[in-house]
């Protein structure tokens, strides 16, 4: 019986989750606009505890890489990195994109995730009918987005579906709005981290690297040293 353990501040929703024999057995979130270095660990511990587990009995840790806020990655990945080696446990990376796509209900039609990036632009992806990816993880803005559609209607979902949906309106395109979870969940990226993790030929993993898609927003001033 796998035990995971999943992670996830990369947006405003702050959560952690236990994933046992395929089923969440413990799940904390908390929606943050701030706060996440304060709140994550809490949240974690609170499971560990809820779930009557130690962390030498997990399998696998799961966060989320992004796209998302800046400081919540890092902060997420951070605390997953040093779980992960104080633990011994592996640890697998899942986007906030495709989190999101898999807590969609059952469709007939491809799905586009549109997160809010606070900026002009919007992170996207699209994935077909079984949650598949259609494209890339995507910074665009929403003029762009009419050119990457597929052909037919499509359903939207995330924080930027509203700003997308009008982006590609001129284009007559047929869309559902789906009012299924607009942010990643930590059950959610448990159960993909444990699926990727068992369907690995090579269980030797990379350090996990954050998907930020785009530059930050505050960087350090040039010194103008060589």
């Amino acid at each position: 019986m796998a035990i995971v353990l999943g992670l996830d501040s990369a947006t405003e929703a702050c959560s952690a989750a236990i994933l046992q024999d395929g089923y969440v057995t413990a799940h904390r979130c908390e929606t943050l606009q701030r706060g996440h270095a304060e709140r994550l660990m809490p949240l974690v511990r609170a499971v560990m505890v809820e779930a009557n587990i130690r962390f030498t009995d997990l399998d696998l840790i799961a966060a989320t890489v992004g796209p998302g806020g800046f400081t919540g990655l890092r902060i997420g990945l951070a605390s997953a990195r040093g779980l992960a080696l104080a633990a011994k446990r592996p640890l697998i990376g899942v986007t906030t994109l495709e989190a999101i796509a898999r807590a969609q209900p059952a469709r007939d039609i491809p799905l586009l995730v549109a997160l809010d990036t606070k900026r002009a632009d919007i992170y996207l992806q699209i994935f077909d009918l079984e949650g598949l990816p259609l494209t890339e993880p995507a910074a665009l803005m929403p003029s762009d987005i009419a050119n990457l559609l597929p052909d037919g209607p499509i359903a939207v979902v995330g924080t930027a579906c509203e700003r997308a949906i009008v982006a590609f309106a001129k284009t007559q395109r047929a869309h559902v709005i789906t009012e299924a979870p607009k942010l990643p969940d930590a059950g959610i990226v448990a159960a993909i981290g444990h699926e990727r993790y068992a369907s690995l030929s090579d269980t030797v993993l990379r350090p996990l690297k954050p998907l930020y898609l785009r530059p930050p927003d505050a960087r350090l001033p040039d010194t103008g040293s060589p």
